[in-house]
């Protein structure tokens, strides 16, 4: 019989190492050979029993974000579409605002079954399965169509299958959340320049600690969970993150200052641990397949519809003013993008940066 106690551990073990200043393809690529070693346990842990009701009629889904933001619209219609589908038989309850652990951390348990579904900032993915750090390297993805076609496309698929062996986690649907945005609480930021003794908040992912970096910043990498005090508290000046989420979170309660930049186009892929995924019938894996591809397309659609009138309300309603990019961002790419080879053992090679631009339609020979 498996020891479910001692699995978790052992699977908890593997996200203590914590993220390195300086060694992304290090420490992700370890993380990730070692989930390959453990994954064999998981997913038959998951099997004998370990699911958190992966057969019952309630379900439980974690999310990071607050209600309002495009998690929790990719979640909200998920649900109606499962509950439609199964003819009522299956209910899936939403978890807003981290109760059910960090992104991390629901990554984790969603890949041993103690999570049935979970939805994650992909860079919250990416130290479990690198390949998919692609999507986060700076000024790759322009916006939601890029976003849709890497996502819905062959690369998609490739993602999904190394994340599916990487850690055992299968992707079912991607909310799109759209460019992440930088907010502070100081002044007008139009340049890199204007950064200067700032101390910006990033997500504890290293292509992201490195974009900065790249600006002449010391970036705090704090997790999700403390951001908003860390503002509020002045512990950090500024963060970045899609306008959606930006209402959601109230951070204009926080922030009066917004840099219409685009440097990562934000992505959230709902999760299903495989051994869950499996221990369902056939129908209804076909049931949750099909709710995920729907509930992707309502997402692109979501954002197109309602990320101009929030913008609008941030700046009438909530007093934020709004900085366009110095020389249409030239400079802020420039540099940012001087970080793409540091990267490129963790994504799969220059080639396969090479293939996303591609097919995006873009010049190849822009990768270095």
């Amino acid at each position: 019989m498996i020891d479910s106690t001692q699995t978790l551990s052992d699977l908890r073990l593997l996200t203590r190492t914590g993220v390195s200043r300086t060694g992304v393809s290090r420490t992700s690529v370890s993380r990730a050979s070692a989930f390959k070693s453990t994954l064999a346990i998981a997913v038959t842990a998951a099997s004998l029993g370990m699911a958190a009701g992966a057969n019952a009629a309630t379900w439980k889904m974690a999310l990071g974000d607050a209600a309002g933001g495009t998690q929790y619209e990719l979640g909200k219609t998920f649900a109606s579409l499962v509950e439609e589908k199964s003819g009522g038989d299956i209910k899936v309850d939403l978890f807003p605002n981290g109760q059910l652990g960090s992104e991390q951390d629901t990554v984790n348990n969603a890949s041993m079954g103690l999570v049935d579904l979970s939805v994650v900032a992909i860079n919250n993915l990416t130290p479990f399965s690198p390949t998919v750090g692609v999507l986060t390297l700076p000024y790759v993805i322009h916006g939601p169509d890029d976003a849709k076609a890497l996502t819905q496309g062959k690369i998609g698929d490739e993602l999904r299958e190394n994340t599916l062996r990487d850690s055992g986690i299968r992707i079912l649907g991607w909310a799109y959340s759209g460019c992440r945005r930088l907010t502070n609480s100081k002044q007008a930021v139009a340049s890199p320049a204007d950064l200067e003794g700032m101390v910006i908040r990033v997500p504890k992912n290293e292509i992201m600690i490195s974009s900065y970096q790249s600006w002449g910043v010391n970036p705090n990498p704090l997790a999700w969970s403390e951001t908003f005090t860390a503002l509020q508290q002045g512990v950090v000046d500024g963060q970045d993150n899609p306008y959606i989420t930006i209402d959601a979170m109230k951070f204009y309660e926080v922030q009066n200052h917004v840099t219409d930049s685009c440097y990562v186009f934000s992505m959230e892929p709902l999760i299903m641990g495989e051994g869950t995924f499996q221990s369902l019938s056939e129908e209804n894996q076909q049931l949750v397949l099909a709710a995920g591809e729907e509930a992707t397309s309502h997402s692109y659609d979501y954002l197109l519809a309602t990320e101009d009138s929030i913008k609008k309300s941030l700046v009438e309603e909530h007093g934020m003013t709004i900085t366009q990019p110095a020389n249409d961002e030239q400079e802020w790419i420039a540099k940012a993008s001087s970080i793409w080879p540091d990267f490129y053992a963790s994504i799969g090679g220059r080639d396969k940066l090479v293939e996303v631009l591609e097919t995006l339609g873009r010049d190849p020979s822009t990768a270095p």
